[in-house]
């Protein structure tokens, strides 16, 4: 039974990695995970100096899922390649590193010094604002995509995968811009943009008012939009969006998806993406599925 899969010729054991953001380095979750189980890991985000992120409170709840406005906090790349990439590296998995900035500049600055580290592909967050255009984000404007795609292909050493942003009118003209500017990879989606108020404090209940929705309430969005992109460009794709079990993992196989990210689900269950690897194997074997490329993009 084969469940390898190939994303812009870098081959993973199995489809299953985790989204940005929630597993960091992994190596809070490495007491409870085998690393080495995991097609790849996908780390938080890492830009070209620290982040201190956003006010706290930054997370809440909601009914299918959670808001996050953490900000992208980070230590910065140097403290990246030095603590984190060693440790990765213990373990037989992909890394893919998300990276983020808030100009193409420093974009490019953490592509060019990620281009002599020993990881496997870089994952562009352009759901960042983009402060030399008022705070749009990167992702919002179909030629900023394509031009912040083009500026980082020419520093990677490691294929791109381009994080789509679902808070757009139509996704398929984003993907087609990133294929465009000459991406190997898309994954998406990203969080919806959100909002809860505290009622009994009569106020926000992020201190950023507004937040990232990501969990179950999510999958169906992000389903269609897997499904939508698959039918409008070449490129592979991860992936994600309230993915807690192998059925929905599966579903994501089955409308296109090269591969599938984990994410809200590693905060209530840290033994969900294994859980997952293992859920796709058991599914192939009862269903006598001998290679995975028979179920990736089968619903037309």
């Amino acid at each position: 039974m084969n469940t390898k899969v190939n994303i812009a010729g870098v081959e993973f054991k199995n489809p299953v990695t985790t989204a940005s953001g929630t597993f960091a380095s992994g190596e809070e979750y490495s007491e409870f995970v085998d690393l080495s189980r995991l097609g790849a890991v996908t780390t938080k985000g890492v830009a070209n100096v620290p982040w201190t992120g956003n006010p706290t409170p930054r997370i809440a709840e909601v009914y299918g899922g959670m808001l996050n406005a953490i900000g992208l906090q980070n230590p910065g790349m140097e403290v990246f390649c030095k603590r984190d990439i060693p440790f990765l590296r213990r373990y037989d998995t992909k890394i893919i590193v998300n990276v983020c900035g808030k100009t193409t500049e420093d974009y490019c600055e953490v592509v060019e010094r990620l281009s002599g580290e020993d990881v496997d592909m870089l994952e562009i967050n352009i759901s960042c604002p983009n402060v030399k255009e008022g705070g749009i984000a990167f992702g919002q404007q179909p030629k900023a995509v394509e031009a912040i795609t083009r500026e980082v292909k020419k520093y990677a050493k490691q294929p791109v995968i381009m994080k789509l942003s679902p808070n757009v009118t139509d996704i398929g003209d984003m993907a087609k811009a990133a294929e465009a500017g000459g991406a190997d990879a898309l994954s998406l989606i990203n969080t919806l943009t959100g909002m809860k108020i505290d009622v009994s404090r009569r106020t926000f209940a992020v201190a950023n008012r507004t937040g990232g929705l990501s969990g179950p309430a999510v999958k169906p969005v992000a389903l269609r939009m897997v499904y939508q992109v698959a039918q409008s460009v070449r490129l592979p794709i991860i992936g994600m969006g309230g993915i807690a079990t192998a059925e929905d993992a599966l579903e994501f196989l089955l409308a296109g998806a090269t591969a599938v990210a984990v994410g809200t689900a590693n905060f209530y269950n840290p033994y969900a993406t294994v859980e997952i690897a293992a859920g796709i194997e058991a599914y192939m074997r009862e269903n006598q599925v001998d290679d995975i490329q028979e179920l990736i993009g089968a619903v037309r």
